[in-house]
C-alpha cells in the first residue's frame, strides 16, 4: 500500500541544512564564549570591588570604635575617680592640671565638668594644638575665664572672658535626664580659631555618696574624622563619608567641608545639598529607599552616576551609647573594569578568527557527508512508492553503513510492530479505565474517611472543652449553693435580732434613726430573704446546667458503660435550649416528652449525645425554615413541636423516635439523607456529614438501625434502634 506525505513547508537541501546550523553553533558558541568572558570578568570585578569595600569599611568601622570608645571610657575612669573620690571637684586648680594632662595623652577637644550648683571647669584644644583651661562661676553674666597655659598645665593669663550656663546648655542637660552615659547632639560654633565641630560623650556623676553632683563631658571634634577618611586609599575616584539618620553630613573623604557659613554662622551640610554629585545622588537614592533611617543591615546598591555606574556599600553604624551613623562607601566600576575590557576585545577578535576557519572546514566537511545521505534519500523515496526491494550502497563513514542495514530491516518489520502496537493499545485502554474506575472508587472512600476523622475530632474536643467549662464552674457554684443555706439562716438570725432590738428600744438614738431611714430598713429586712432565695433558685439552675454539660459530654466516664439514656437527650435538650426559647420573630419550639420505663443501656454514650445534637439540631432547622414563612400569629395557632419518644421493643431493644412538624423532606432527598456530604442546606451552614457519622454511629458501632421517615409539609420523624446489650469486640 503506498501512503502519500503531502509536504508541509518549503524543504532545504540537506547540506544547507548542515552547515547552517553548523555555522549558527560555531556563532553561537564564539558568542558564547565572549559573552562569558565578559561575565567572568565582572564577575570578578563585582567580587574584588566587593572585597575592596568590605575591607575599607572594616577600616572605617576599626576607626570609630576605637576613636569614639576614648571619650566614653576616659568619662568612665574621670566618672569613678570622682565618685571614689580620688578626685576633688572643688580642687579646682588640681582637677584643671587633671584634664589638662589627659588632653596632653588623648587626640581630644575639650574635657570638662558641669556642676549642679552651676560651676565648671574644662580643658580644651580649641584651635587643635594649644590647651587652654576654661574655669566658670555660677553667677552671670561674664562667668567664664579662659586660662594659656605652660607646659605644666599652670594657668598663666586670661585669654577671654564670656558667659556660660550649665542649665541651657544639651551637652548638660541631657545626659542628666537620661541618668547615664550618652553621646550628645553635634555641637557647632564658629570660633575666632576657626570652626568647631564637636560630638560629645558625658555622663551624669555622683559623690561617695550616691549624690548627683553634675555631669562630665568629653568631645572630639569631627573634623578629625575628615582628616581620617581623606587619608583612606580607595582609588582616584572613590569616595567615604558618614551620615547621621536624617542625612547630615558628618565627614567625608571629599574636599568639600561638611558645612557652610551663613551670616558667621555654621550651618551643618546635608547630604542632598552637597556639591559632589557622588554624594549627593547617593543621598537621593537613599531618600528614595524608604529614608535613611530604613537602613537596618549592611546594604549594597549600584548607582551610575555621569554616565559611570559605581559601587556603593552602606553600613549603619551603632555604638551603645546612642550614636546611630551611616557608614558609606563608593567605588567607579572603571577602576576595575579597564583592564577586563582591554581582555574581551582581544577574546572577540580572536572568537571571529576562529568562526572564520570553522566556517571554511564545515563547507567541506558538509559535502562529503551529504553524498552518501543522498543516496539513502533515494532509495527512502522508492520504499515510499512500494519498491522494497533496495540496497543502499556503502560508504567510507561506519555509521552510514550501520543505517543501511537498519533501513533494509525495517522495511520487513514495520507491518508487524504496526499490529502489535495496535493491540497493546486496546488492552492498555482497558486497563487505563478499570484502574481509573479504581481511583475514583478509592477516592471517595478517602474524602469520606477524612471528613469523619474531622468531625470526630471536632466532637472529641468538643466534649474536652465542655467537660473542662463544666468542671470549673461546678466548683465554685456548690461553694456557693452550699453557703447560700448558712447566709440565709444567719441573716434571719440577724433580721430577728434588729427586730428584737426595736421591740425593747422603740426610741434609738438619732444617729441610728437616721441611719435606718438612710438604708430604708424596712424594705431591707422585706427583700434580702427575697434577694437570697433569688440566689438558690439561680444557683441551683447552674447547677442543673452544669450537670447537662457534664452528662452530654461523658468525658469523664469510661466511653462503653451502662446509662440512662434520657440523662443524654435531656442533656442536648437543655445545650440547645436558646435555640428552642421563644424570639422576637417566633414563639418557644414545644418539646414533648414521652418517655417509655426503660433500664439502662450500654452504649457509647458520647457518641450517641453526638447522634441526639446532629438530629435535634435537623428539627429545629427545618422549623425555623418553617416558621420563616408564616407569621407570629399563624405559629402561635400552629405551634412548632419537636415530640420525643422511647420505649423497650422485644425486651432487647431501646427504641428511640424524634419527630418534628416542619417543612418535611421529598422522597428523591430521603433516599440519599445518610450518604457522606449530603446536604440540602445553603453553603456554609452544613457539612452534609452529620447525618452520614450518625448512621455509622448507630448502625457500625451499636450493631443498630436509624431510619427516616417524613411527609413533606407535615414532618420528619428519626426511628433509632439499639440493643440493650451491646456487645463490644462482635460489633465492627
Amino acid at each position: 500500500m503506498k501512503t502519500h506525505y503531502p509536504s508541509k513547508g518549503k524543504a532545504f537541501p540537506l547540506q544547507i541544512v548542515l552547515l547552517v546550523p553548523f555555522l549558527i553553533q560555531i556563532f553561537a558558541a564564539v558568542s558564547l564564549v565572549g559573552y562569558l568572558s565578559f561575565k567572568n570578568g565582572e564577575r570578578a570585578v563585582n567580587d574584588l570591588a566587593e572585597k575592596f569595600i568590605d575591607r575599607t569599611t572594616e577600616v572605617v568601622d576599626e576607626h570609630l570604635k576605637s576613636y569614639l570608645s576614648i571619650p566614653q571610657s576616659l568619662n568612665q575612669i574621670n566618672a569613678d575617680a570622682i565618685h571614689s573620690g580620688i578626685l576633688d571637684v572643688r580642687d579646682r586648680q588640681t582637677l584643671g592640671k587633671y584634664f589638662w594632662d589627659q588632653m596632653q595623652a588623648y587626640d581630644l577637644t575639650y574635657i570638662g565638668i558641669g556642676l549642679t550648683t552651676g560651676e565648671g571647669l574644662g580643658a580644651a584644644r580649641y584651635d587643635g594644638k594649644t590647651i587652654t583651661i576654661d574655669d566658670w562661676t555660677a553667677k552671670l553674666p561674664n562667668n567664664t575665664f579662659t586660662y594659656a597655659t605652660d607646659n605644666q598645665g599652670n594657668r598663666t593669663q586670661v585669654n577671654a572672658r564670656w558667659t556660660w550656663n550649665n542649665f541651657s546648655e544639651s551637652w548638660y542637660t541631657q545626659p542628666i535626664a537620661a541618668g547615664k552615659p550618652i553621646w550628645g547632639k553635634i555641637v557647632t560654633a564658629n570660633l575666632p580659631t576657626g570652626p568647631y565641630i564637636s560630638a560629645s560623650a558625658s555622663r551624669p556623676i555622683y559623690d561617695s555618696q550616691n549624690r548627683l553632683l553634675g555631669m562630665i563631658a568629653t568631645d572630639i571634634h569631627l573634623l578629625k574624622l575628615r582628616d581620617f577618611l581623606r587619608s583612606l586609599n580607595i582609588s582616584q575616584s572613590g569616595e567615604v563619608f558618614l551620615l547621621e539618620r536624617d542625612g547630615t553630613l558628618i565627614a567625608s573623604s571629599v574636599t568639600e567641608k561638611p558645612f557652610v557659613l551663613v551670616n558667621q554662622q555654621i550651618r551643618r551640610l546635608k547630604a542632598i545639598d552637597s556639591s559632589d554629585p557622588m554624594i549627593q545622588n547617593i543621598a537621593r537614592h537613599l531618600q528614595t529607599f524608604n529614608g535613611f533611617k530604613s537602613i537596618t543591615q549592611d546594604t549594597d546598591i549600584k548607582l551610575e552616576v555621569q554616565g559611570k555606574r559605581h559601587f556603593v556599600d552602606v553600613l549603619p553604624w551603632r555604638d551603645k551609647y546612642g550614636l546611630d551613623w551611616l557608614v558609606v562607601v563608593s567605588v567607579p566600576e572603571d577602576t576595575f573594569m579597564a583592564q577586563i575590557n582591554a581582555n574581551t576585545r582581544t577574546t572577540i577578535a580572536l572568537c571571529f578568527g576562529a568562526l572564520v576557519i570553522a566556517s571554511v572546514m564545515g563547507v567541506f566537511t558538509s559535502h562529503w557527508i551529504v553524498r552518501p545521505i543522498l543516496r539513502l534519500n533515494w532509495a527512502s523515496k522508492a520504499m515510499a512508492s512500494g519498491n522494497l526491494d533496495q540496497q543502499v550502497e556503502t560508504s567510507i563513514i561506519q555509521e552510514l553503513n550501520t543505517l543501511s542495514n537498519s533501513f533494509n530491516q525495517m522495511a520487513g518489520q514495520l507491518h508487524e510492530s504496526f499490529t502489535a502496537l495496535e493491540k497493546n493499545k486496546e488492552e492498555l485502554e482497558d486497563r487505563v479505565e478499570e484502574r481509573t474506575t479504581e481511583l475514583k472508587n478509592a477516592l471517595g472512600e478517602l474524602q469520606r474517611t477524612q471528613s469523619q476523622v474531622i468531625q470526630s475530632e471536632k466532637m472529641s474536643s468538643l466534649g474536652q472543652l465542655v467537660a473542662g467549662v463544666a468542671h470549673e464552674i461546678n466548683n465554685p457554684v456548690n461553694f456557693i449553693h452550699g453557703n447560700l443555706v448558712h447566709v440565709q439562716e444567719y441573716t434571719q438570725d440577724l433580721l430577728a435580732f434588729v427586730q428584737l432590738y426595736q421591740q425593747y428600744n422603740p426610741n434609738p438614738a438619732a444617729e441610728i434613726q437616721t441611719l435606718a431611714e438612710d438604708i430604708d430598713l424596712e424594705f431591707l429586712q422585706e427583700d434580702l430573704l427575697k434577694m437570697l432565695s433569688s440566689m438558690k433558685v439561680g444557683t441551683d439552675r447552674i447547677r442543673q446546667i452544669v450537670l447537662s454539660l457534664r452528662n452530654f459530654s461523658r468525658i469523664d466516664e469510661a466511653e462503653f458503660k451502662r446509662v440512662d439514656i434520657h440523662e443524654g437527650i435531656d442533656s442536648t435538650l437543655m445545650i440547645l435550649q436558646h435555640r428552642l426559647k421563644a424570639k422576637p420573630e417566633q414563639p418557644e419550639i414545644e418539646v414533648i416528652k414521652d418517655y417509655g420505663n426503660v433500664p439502662l443501656v450500654e452504649c457509647y454514650a458520647g457518641q450517641l449525645n453526638q447522634v441526639f445534637m446532629n438530629i435535634l439540631v435537623n428539627a429545629i432547622d427545618a422549623l425555623e425554615e418553617n416558621n420563616a414563612k408564616r407569621t407570629y400569629k399563624e405559629i402561635e395557632e400552629n405551634p412548632s413541636q419537636i415530640k420525643i419518644r422511647t420505649s423497650v421493643v422485644n425486651s432487647t431493644w431501646l427504641e428511640i423516635a424524634i419527630a418534628d412538624n416542619g417543612v418535611g423532606i421529598s422522597p428523591e432527598l430521603q433516599q440519599r439523607i445518610f450518604d457522606p456530604f449530603f446536604t440540602t442546606k445553603p453553603v456554609g451552614k452544613g457539612t452534609g456529614m452529620g447525618m452520614s457519622i450518625s448512621y455509622q454511629i448507630v448502625t457500625e458501632k451499636h450493631g443498630g438501625k436509624l431510619e427516616c421517615f417524613s411527609t413533606p409539609g407535615k414532618g420528619t420523624e428519626f426511628i433509632i434502634q439499639i440493643p440493650l446489650q451491646l456487645k463490644v469486640h462482635g460489633v465492627v
